[in-house]
């Protein structure tokens, strides 16, 4: 049977390889990016359209000496961790502070095109989660002029983490970092914008597939920042920082016009916006909406604004990495069949 691919519900001509493939890519020194988005970084995984990668990831919770002093069993943090603390080279490291595992090269992607990423699956590759703001940072640093870390130990068969007595919260993992490279040169990882990034949406979940503008051939894809939960806004800075573990499904759409990340879930469609203004971050989430419903469902302009006020829900996704996010979400259930052919 051939398969069909869909952007936001519309058929697109996707290249994907015959017969598609199936990778692991560890995390290690030399698989990893610490702290960019880079045109120029060297491939650690050249794939084809179609094929699967599952990806390992680090967190942001430290090295494994600094856990090991806070309370956490050697044995319970992954072995990697220390390796890639170790082993990366000191000279590469920056701008900012994610270590992000990749790239992956799609053969097929280049300017130009969609890189379609499928999110199939999302493990928690260990027991406990950090969570801590410090000087100077989070939304609030003239309330809280200090630094605090807190340890969430991480119930993975019940799927939820137990902050404090009395207080569990459900797990629903997802990489606060996805993204693909920058035209030229090399980006901070904190702020997200047209590539992606830090995007620190909770609603990249498992089942969800993001779509991303490809800027540089191959698209250059990374993923890390792991989250076993998050609140909309991460208003401290941090999640439930942890290690992942995910399997993605990448697909090239050749000769796409997109400018902005947008996503798919099994009940939205969901359009982004980035930058240093709230305000200016919340037109760009809704005007994308409002392009995307005149494109993909073909309503007029002035009905595609109507729509948005009465049924788009538009979210903080968060307030702390540089640029902040909105995230425009708009129900499928809204649309009968007539209305989306």
């Amino acid at each position: 049977m051939r398969r069909r691919l869909f952007l936001f519900g519309l058929l697109l001509s996707g290249t994907a390889s015959l017969q598609a493939t199936d990778y692991t890519l560890l995390a290690t020194p030399t698989t990893v990016e610490w702290g960019h988005y880079a045109a120029d970084a060297k491939p650690a995984i050249t794939v084809h359209s179609g094929d699967t990668v599952k990806i390992q990831a680090l967190s942001t919770c430290g090295p494994t000496d600094r856990l090991v002093a806070r309370g956490v069993k050697p044995e319970d943090i992954p072995a990697y961790n220390e390796a890639v603390y170790k082993d990366y080279p000191e000279k590469d490291k920056g701008p900012g502070g994610h270590i992000l595992t990749g790239p992956v090269a799609v053969e097929e992607a280049e300017p130009g095109d969609v890189l379609e990423v499928q999110i199939l699956k999302v493990d928690i590759d260990a027991n406990f989660a950090c969570n801590g703001f410090g000087l100077h940072r989070g939304f609030l640093p003239m309330e809280f002029p200090y630094s605090r870390q807190r340890l969430i130990p991480l119930d993975r068969t019940k799927m939820i983490g137990h902050f404090a007595p009395g207080i569990d919260i459900p797990l629903h993992p997802f990489f606060g970092s996805m993204g693909v490279a920058p035209g030229n040169g090399r980006v901070d990882s904190a702020p997200p914008f047209a590539h992606a990034g830090n995007m620190d949406n909770k609603e990249l979940v498992a089942g969800t597939t993001l779509y991303i503008p490809v800027a540089a051939k191959g698209a250059l894809f990374v993923a890390g920042d792991g989250h076993a939960g998050q609140g909309n806004g991460e208003v401290d800075i941090t999640a439930m920082e942890t290690f992942l573990t995910g399997t993605f499904r990448f697909v090239v759409h050749k000769k796409k016009a997109m400018s902005w990340p947008r996503a798919e879930t099994p009940t939205h469609y969901i359009t982004m916006g980035f930058s240093p203004d709230l305000k200016e971050a919340t037109e760009h989430a809704l005007l994308d909406m409002i392009d995307f419903l005149v494109e993909e469902k073909h309503m007029t302009r002035d009905d595609a604004y109507m729509l948005s006020s009465v049924a788009v829900d538009l979210d903080i996704t968060q307030l702390v990495d540089g640029n902040v996010g909105v995230h425009a979400m708009c129900p499928k259930n809204i649309f009968s069949t007539a209305s989306t052919k």
